[in-house]
């Protein structure tokens, strides 16, 4: 008789270290929660950790009752400290765990000012890292080991993640959900948590410059319409015409609400569509590319490799067996 062998659910330990922030300790269940297999399985096991299980105090006036103690992190494959207002303070034992788990090659990773934690576990000297964007000078002031890059949503540095604050958060959890499980869940993953598709990690926090009120602040529209016509050429006249106003404006207005050019915006959503149909169907490189708006199969591997590390066909073939399962 066979035995199949069937892959157990990826393991998450989420540190919570009092006062916390309740919609970041949120986070990590509800995206995690929602990610599976192709064949419908979870593919995360989530578990809320503390150093002295019981009622957690709360920032934001939400007070948590945690049950289990970091023992979850000894039995973790990532670990994740999110939001707390311990930025000097953290309990020596959560630091010590965090040590022990980074030391076992495990992920890493913090949510808002989680990356006060990580810091002073001295896990990010030496490394980029980003916080809230209100606690970059203070992060800066404290840890001054750490290259603060406090302009973007995340930082990826040697196995150590962390994110800005509040919605970043669930940014972060979408960019792991993708590397875990490739492009096509992470975009599933975020229609069902109702966010936006996988954002670039270098995108802007937040919008640096007030936008006219007269002419609303927000080309969510305009981005809609590209969206739903990835596969056709789209020029910056075009986009400023579906807006209503001009080059100059939509290109100011669209960097100041994504952090990225209305081109480079489309580079990214149009690379992200061509990995999905990668890892969801067995189509020709050709066809990939002209789905997916990047025109010649050579363009498609260019840019593919370029982001990826990996060709096309390299990248199908691993991103097929990292989400398939057994």
């Amino acid at each position: 008789m066979t035995t199949t062998s069937v892959r157990r659910p990826h393991r998450i330990a989420v540190i919570a270290l009092p006062p916390v922030t309740a919609f970041d300790l949120s986070i990590p269940g509800a995206v995690f929660g929602l990610a599976t297999y192709a064949d419908g399985r979870p593919a995360y096991e989530v578990t809320v950790c503390i150093p002295d299980p019981g009622v957690v105090k709360a920032m934001d006036g939400m007070d948590v009752v945690v049950s289990q103690g970091l023992e979850a992190v000894e039995r973790a494959d990532t670990v994740i400290v999110t939001g707390t207002g311990s930025r000097t303070d953290a309990d020596p034992r959560a630091l010590e765990a965090l040590r022990a788990a980074a030391a076992r090659g495990l992920r890493i990773a913090s949510i808002c000012t989680g990356a006060f934690v990580l810091a002073q576990a001295g896990l990010l000297d030496g490394r980029g890292a980003t916080t809230f964007w209100m606690m970059s000078e203070e992060f800066r002031r404290l840890f001054p080991a750490v290259d603060v890059r406090p302009g973007v949503l995340f930082v990826e540095a040697g196995g150590v993640l962390t994110s800005a604050g509040m919605s970043a958060g669930i940014d972060l959890c979408l960019h792991i959900v993708r590397g875990d499980l490739g492009a096509a869940v992470a975009n599933a993953t975020a229609r069902l948590v109702v966010a936006a598709p996988v954002r670039p990690g270098g995108q802007a926090q937040f919008v640096q410059t007030p936008l006219p009120p007269e002419r609303g602040t927000s080309l969510a529209a305009t981005r809609a319409w590209a969206l739903a016509r990835l596969d056709e050429p789209t020029t910056l006249a075009e986009l400023a015409r579906h807006a209503g106003t001009s080059v100059r404006t939509l290109t100011r207005r669209f960097r100041a609400e994504t952090g990225l050019s209305p081109l480079q915006w489309l580079l990214h959503q149009r690379l992200d569509r061509a990995r999905e149909i990668l890892e969801t169907t067995t189509l020709p490189m050709d066809q990939v590319a002209a789905r997916s708006g990047l025109g010649t199969a050579d363009s498609l591997r260019t840019h593919v490799q370029r982001h990826t590390g990996l060709t096309p066909t390299a990248y199908r073939t691993a991103a097929r067996i990292a989400g398939a399962g057994p």
